[in-house]
């Protein structure tokens, strides 16, 4: 095939291409059965927004809201639907999912990546992440069952049994597995942490965070060892990688939030979230600062998403790449495998 070809062209020659095409057609009406078997309603929430998500290490596209009178103000693409849907928890939904397109900047194009994405999110009242837990490997495998027919896939060469329950790990035991190193105690003593993922051979640089301390070694030595013939469930973050979730009650060194990796790739980030406004004020605060020190801009604060976080019920919620997803169930390696018009055929 012509590595020049774009992907609308593909549809005419490429059979393997369009079969993955038409097969996205059909996950995405698997993923919307699924939610609707379990009265969960389809929700639809802005794209553009006047105040984005605060994430450090996230870049949204701004662009500006132009008036009829030709006032413009300041606008964004949403990072993810996260702000406006935890507002309608707030307003009393109990049960609610949407299929959105998100949008971030300064990314990859290609491999996992594209800057405009299809993303789910879902959000249940009166439960936490365990819950989120069962939903997300129930979905999968209906998904798979619809489109493949069986529990067993074949990716990228390999078999990956979804078969449920998955398996679960903590974060401390997937240091411990992988590389030896002790998390609670980094967590104890940072200073003892750095030498600990220095001794591995690993570069750091004085300026290093924990958290870049952590994800330097982590990035390497576990997040490719994760899922290769079975899904994986890695739970209990180290708190300063809380961002929206609750802290652990039984152990305030961790969060209750986990990801999920299948076949070499991370599928989903899930919370308990939540609902305290004055931490929740205090993390965005914090958010803020970071993103100064990194150069970036500073949005300031949603002071209506804040008010919704101290209105919430006891809630848990999940972001599930779908594109991630489509490429796991057509064995597909690129996300622009997966997409009509990715970015690389457009700019």
């Amino acid at each position: 095939m012509n590595e020049d070809m774009q992907n609308w062209e593909r549809l005419r020659t490429d059979i393997a291409y369009r079969t993955k095409m038409e097969k996205r057609a059909v996950i995405l009406a698997a993923v919307r059965d699924f939610f609707r078997s379990k009265h969960f309603l389809e929700v639809e929430t802005p794209t553009l927004v006047s105040v984005p998500g605060m994430e450090p290490h996230l870049d949204p596209f701004q662009t500006s809201l132009m008036s009829i009178d030709g006032a413009r103000r300041d606008a964004h693409l949403i990072t993810s639907p996260e702000y406006a849907m935890k507002k309608l928890l707030a307003g009393g939904l109990e049960r609610i999912f949407e299929i959105a397109r998100a949008y971030r900047n300064g990314e990859p194009w290609d491999g996992g990546h594209n800057p405009e994405f299809t993303m789910i999110e879902w959000y249940r009242a009166n439960a936490d992440y365990t819950v989120i837990m069962s939903d997300l490997e129930q979905m999968v495998v209906s998904v798979a069952k619809t489109v493949a027919g069986s529990e067993k896939i074949q990716y990228q060469g390999k078999e990956i049994d979804l078969s449920t329950p998955w398996p679960r790990m903590t974060v401390a035991e997937a240091f411990d597995r992988y590389t030896g190193i002790d998390l609670a105690r980094g967590i104890d003593d940072p200073e003892w942490f750095r030498h600990a993922i220095a001794a591995k051979d690993v570069l750091l640089q004085d300026a290093d965070s924990f958290d870049d301390v952590f994800f330097k070694l982590f990035l390497r030595d576990i997040e490719p060892n994760l899922g290769t013939d079975r899904p994986v469930i890695l739970y209990e973050y180290p708190r300063s990688m809380a961002a929206l979730a609750r802290i652990k009650s039984s152990d305030s060194r961790y969060a209750e939030r986990f990801e999920a990796y299948c076949g070499g790739m991370e599928l989903c980030n899930a919370f308990s979230e939540l609902n305290d406004a004055a931490e929740q004020r205090r993390r965005l605060e914090e958010e803020r600062t970071l993103r100064r020190t990194l150069g970036k801009d500073d949005y300031g604060v949603d002071e209506a998403f804040l008010k919704a976080v101290g209105m919430m019920p006891e809630s848990a919620g999940i972001a599930l790449g779908i594109d991630r997803l489509v490429m796991l169930l057509t064995d597909a390696a690129t996300i622009s495998d997966v997409l009509f018009f990715p970015a690389r055929d457009i700019f």
